[in-house]
């Protein structure tokens, strides 16, 4: 018998079939985009937070962003795919990071991290950066800027704030160590500064107990003005005891110190970045270029580097200097030698200004 001919297929059957195709092939990259995705948010905004042990403290500072500190996690290899976790930011967190010190538990995600530290109250502690150099009115500001810290002193007339807090001076500047410290939140402006002050006494009471002999100051305090001087006229480490030298010299010999940063305190509010010639003539108690001596107090906060060096001068015969325009002084010990270096320094800046 002949066989039977197979119907064709219809053509509604191979479009349906088509069609079925293609909704598989749909789900399947839906589904397997959505694993890599998943993948994705696992290795990044879910992953564990790199804690070394069952926890660890986080210090945020005043001024860091979400984008500084992804990058500065991903440069280190703590977190994959920084760009997912930047994005994150953009869309669910509508803060800025906020200072102080967070404590981050063992199996948190970087995404908790990133949500805790948009919010103050997480915070278990403040940061407080003390820059050697900076002056008590610039501490000042960054206590009242804390909202970590309670205020209590820091809003008095300084006579009054230095009467409670059990200070035996007439002016705060100089008194307090420059370091980073880390208070408990909650922490005073009172206990703060009352801390700040007795560390940098310390400082000052050893450093002048291992004095060196014949230095040309009759009391301590009078070597914390000088090791403000000096702290505000080089921020080379090298050079400490070179500048000290020189001005310790200068006070033995009846010259006058002649150091511009004691003209810039003493122009308080006026000194709007440059000092002119008319500045360097007009007499205040700080200015230098006026005034036989010391100022009448410090001009800054000096950092333990900066008194030490005060105490122990250098032996040379310097008793000039001048910037070298390329980081650093020239010390010289005549007129001749310092004039000389001071038309190097005035090449080298007419050099960078054509440059």
């Amino acid at each position: 018998m002949p066989k039977a001919k197979s119907k064709p297929k219809s053509k509604k059957n191979t479009q349906a079939k088509a069609g079925t195709n293609i909704y598989k092939g749909i789900a399947i990259f839906v589904v397997v985009f959505l694993v890599i995705i998943g993948i994705i948010l696992k290795m990044s905004l879910f992953k564990s937070y790199p804690v070394s042990g069952a926890k660890q403290k986080l210090s945020i500072t005043n001024g860091e962003t979400y984008t500084g500190f992804i990058d500065d996690l991903a440069k280190e290899d703590k977190v994959n795919f920084p760009i997912i976790l930047k994005l994150y930011r953009k869309i669910f967190i509508h803060d800025t990071m906020k200072a102080g010190v967070y404590e981050v538990s063992k199996g948190m995600s970087v995404r908790q991290v990133l949500e805790m530290v948009s919010n103050i109250e997480n915070a278990q502690m403040s940061r407080l950066l003390v820059i050697e150099g900076t002056t008590v009115k610039q501490l000042i500001q960054s206590l009242n800027k804390d909202p970590l810290i309670e205020k209590s002193v820091i809003q008095l007339p300084r006579a009054e704030m230095l009467k409670v807090l059990g200070i035996p001076y007439q002016h705060p500047e100089g008194l307090f160590a420059p370091d980073t410290y880390f208070f408990d939140k909650g922490a005073t402006d009172k206990q703060i500064l009352t801390d700040l002050y007795q560390r940098q006494m310390k400082i000052l009471d050893d450093a002048w107990e291992k004095r060196a002999p014949n230095l040309p100051y009759k009391t301590k305090y009078e070597a914390l003005i000088m090791a403000s001087i000096i702290e505000k006229e080089t921020s080379v480490d090298s050079e400490l005891r070179q500048v000290s030298g020189v001005f310790c010299r200068r006070l033995k010999l009846g010259m006058r110190l002649q150091t511009d940063p004691t003209v810039i305190y003493g122009m308080g509010d006026k000194y709007t970045g440059k000092i002119s010639k008319q500045d360097l003539r007009t007499p205040t108690a700080y200015n230098t270029y006026t005034i036989n001596g010391l100022p009448p107090t410090p001009i800054a906060l000096p950092s333990k580097k900066a008194i030490e060096a005060t105490m122990h001068p250098d032996d040379s015969e310097n008793i000039y200097f001048v910037a070298t325009g390329n980081g650093g002084h020239k010390f010289s010990s005549n007129l001749n030698d310092h004039n000389r270096a001071v038309q190097q320094y005035i090449e080298v800046m007419r050099s960078k200004v054509k440059e």
